[in-house]
């Protein structure tokens, strides 16, 4: 299988959504209630540090030379 490069904001955004998703969930299964005045400034912090960190790592990978493939095909 080709290996791929890391798409660090997917990753990212993915995690930052999946916890939402389990806060909301826990605080709804224990009767308590999410300030939404706080979360979605966070989520917003978040996502945009989060394509900060991936724009830099891509100007990175593009600036370092590029590794020959190596085959391990017999």
């Amino acid at each position: 299988m080709r290996k791929h490069q890391l798409d660090l904001f997917s990753l990212i955004a993915g995690g930052l959504f999946t916890v939402i998703a389990v806060l909301y969930l826990v605080a709804a299964l224990n009767h308590q209630s999410v300030n939404g005045r706080i979360v979605l400034p966070v989520t917003f912090i978040v996502l945009g540090v989060g394509g900060l960190v991936g724009a830099v790592a891509a100007m990175a990978r593009r600036s370092r030379p590029e590794e020959p493939e190596q085959d391990d095909t017999f």
